[in-house]
């Protein structure tokens, strides 16, 4: 896999803190914007190349650092970090910009705080891509719950997250190993577990994610699933040892107007390693609802 750089990044302070984003594709557009959530202890270098492919056919996309591990800036001691607050900071990042009719793309748990999210507030979101991610009660799947109890405490949290900077610990089945086919940028996964290694406040935060997370409201999050009557995707790696095909066709069930896109041989991070055909994927869906 190429190597990335870090790029730029801009802030935009909400009320539960400040939140770090880039921006990539045409400043006007004829397409709706799409915002992208990534999931637990990575950030917006998830979705690099899929916003490039978009960016190529025109569309603008938002990258935001979602506070869920990896984000550089803590948020406020009183924010609310569960998965349905993170939701709202979604939705308030939406509000600051003024963006409507979005595209909001989920991956991993970032696929469960969408579905936190049309679930408080879906009037700004004009369709849903869901790629391989947490839904029903597998929130978090196995084995990577155990991760979410371990993470409970602050001073486990340190230790686990400082024991995953040797390379060969990140990359393999106790670390990304499982989410994916190939070895990542290694720069890309360092800079994902650092912000919990070394900072208090980052794993302040961590840990309030983590102890929020309860598979039962993600289980009643899908009773009404059904209500959201907008167009769905699920993009779906379907080799993923962690949410296995039928997993995506129960989810795309549960959608009035969904329909189910499968990359062979793709895994959790099918963003990561297949992002032309995920960007393909989805400018489909934006170009032809437009």
């Amino acid at each position: 896999m190429s190597a990335m750089t870090t790029p730029n990044l801009s802030t935009v302070d909400l009320p539960q803190g400040t939140i770090t984003y880039r921006v990539v594709g045409p400043a006007t557009s004829e397409h709706p914007p799409v915002v992208f959530v990534h999931g637990m202890l990575v950030d917006s270098l998830l979705w690099t190349g899929v916003a490039d492919a978009l960016a190529e056919r025109g569309i603008r996309s938002y990258l935001p650092n979602w506070p869920l591990g990896s984000h550089r800036v803590p948020m406020h001691p009183d924010a609310d970090l569960s998965p349905r607050g993170v939701a709202r900071i979604v939705i308030d990042f939406l509000e600051a910009f003024d963006l409507t009719d979005v595209t909001l793309v989920g991956n991993d748990t970032g696929g469960a705080v969408c579905q936190f999210l049309i679930d408080t507030d879906h009037s700004r979101i004009g369709r849903l891509v869901l790629t391989n991610c947490d839904a029903f009660n597998n929130f978090p799947p196995e084995p990577f719950d155990t991760l979410f109890k371990l993470g409970r405490s602050k001073a486990v949290l340190k230790v686990m997250m400082a024991s995953m900077r040797p390379t060969f610990l990140r990359h393999s089945a106790l670390g990304f190993g499982l989410l994916l086919n190939d070895k990542p940028d290694p720069a890309v996964t360092r800079s994902w577990i650092e912000p919990c290694a070394s900072d208090k406040l980052i794993r302040r935060d961590t840990v309030k994610t983590m102890k929020s997370v309860k598979p039962a409201e993600l289980l009643d999050v899908a009773s009404r699933l059904g209500e959201f009557d907008k167009p769905v995707q699920l993009v779906w790696g379907d080799a993923d040892r962690l949410f296995k095909l039928k997993f995506a066709e129960r989810l795309a069930a549960a959608f009035p107007d969904a329909t189910l896109t499968r990359i062979p041989g793709g895994r959790s991070f099918v963003p990561l390693e297949e992002p032309e055909q995920v960007g393909a994927a989805i400018a489909a869906m934006v170009v032809t609802r437009t």
